[in-house]
């Protein structure tokens, strides 16, 4: 990487680097906690990801069973019958940390049958009803949680690319820069040193060779 960090000669040339290298280590402690809150917040959805999913597949493997039997008993007629023409509702909770918009949770509203429409034949059709609704639900919540744990996760990524580029490049030239400015400060302070006893002495100043 290319680092643009201006004048780096003199005094003001150290001020300005140490100012920045000073800037570089403590983004980089910040990037670090905010990693590691990532990471954590990314295992909390990965567990409700897998605790939906679980969720999820028991209740639509019962509503299937359900529902087999209820066809079986009335027939597909009677399942056509007992659809309400509503539809149900999802919305998505969003919440927003650390800069970062992603999804809590889901809220389900089923669909709701109006007074005039048929309700279910017989048991198994209502218990399979009631058992997709639940469905549903656990399946809004294991997208909510995936959607999170994805975007979480793609942060996390490009958290620990920026800390790898501090930690790797820039706090690194910055070091060597710094020595090296203070390397030729105090050769400067020494050859200074050396002009002013020279001057001191009535022996005249130096030239760069030591001659007068």
């Amino acid at each position: 990487m290319t680092a643009r960090t201006g004048p780096t000669q003199g005094r003001a040339g150290r001020l300005r680097l140490q100012y920045r290298l000073d800037t570089a280590l403590r983004g980089a402690e910040l990037l670090e906690r905010k990693l590691h809150t990532l990471l954590g917040r990314v295992q909390v959805f990965e567990q409700r990801e897998a605790a939906a999913r679980r969720e999820w597949t028991r209740l639509l493997a019962e509503a299937e069973t359900r529902l087999l039997r209820g066809l079986l008993l009335s027939g597909e007629q009677a399942l056509v019958q007992a659809t309400p023409a509503a539809r149900a509702e999802v919305t998505v909770e969003w919440s927003t940390a650390m800069g970062l918009r992603h999804p809590t949770g889901a809220v389900c509203v089923p669909a709701q049958r109006s007074a005039d429409e048929p309700t279910p034949r017989n048991t198994a059709l209502l218990q399979a009803e009631r058992a997709y609704r639940e469905a549903l639900r656990a399946g809004a919540e294991l997208a909510a949680a995936r959607v999170a744990a994805r975007l979480i996760s793609a942060e996390a990524n490009r958290t620990r690319q920026r800390v790898r580029a501090l930690r790797r490049h820039w706090i690194p030239l910055l070091t060597r820069q710094l020595a090296a400015t203070e390397l030729a400060l105090e050769q400067a302070e020494r050859e200074d040193n050396v002009r002013r006893r020279w001057a001191a002495q009535g022996g005249g100043v130096p030239g760069p060779d030591g001659s007068r």
